[in-house]
């Protein structure tokens, strides 16, 4: 399976402590798993801005990704000409192009935003842990 994870469960991999689901899925050697490029823009901009759940370094996580053998997903203008095609429920652009980009290249994006499961396409939700 060809999995996309959003930007929290990037952050929450980089950290060790993905939900129990998404780590399963996350280690299951026959899911090929991608991290979007947005993702890490979105992590360097709120990171600039002091957010306290945003403390990883873009670089860093982006060579450990790589080093892990999660694959780049560049963002490219069909996913971006895609968000005309879905209804605007969410106000976070990053995520909404994380929703454009797993449709357009057929991903399954993993997320634990209840927003985003009300989109079209194939999104799973995980609820992050009760702790976090």
């Amino acid at each position: 399976m060809n999995i996309l994870l959003d930007t929290h469960m990037l952050l929450w991999a980089a950290k060790g402590t993905l939900p129990e689901r998404a780590r399963t899925m996350a280690t299951d050697p026959g899911n090929e798993l991608f991290f979007s490029v947005a993702s890490i823009w979105e992590i360097v901009i709120k990171a600039g801005l002091g957010r306290p759940d945003f403390t990883v370094d873009g670089g860093v996580l982006r060579r450990e990704l790589l080093e892990h053998r999660y694959r780049e997903l560049p963002v490219l203008g069909q996913h971006v000409l895609m968000l005309q095609s879905i209804p605007p429920l969410h106000r976070d652009p990053f995520d909404r192009l994380l929703v454009a980009q797993a449709n357009s290249e057929g991903l399954l994006l993993v997320t634990s935003d209840r927003i985003l499961q009300n989109y079209p396409g194939s999104i799973l939700f995980i609820p992050a842990r009760q702790s976090m």
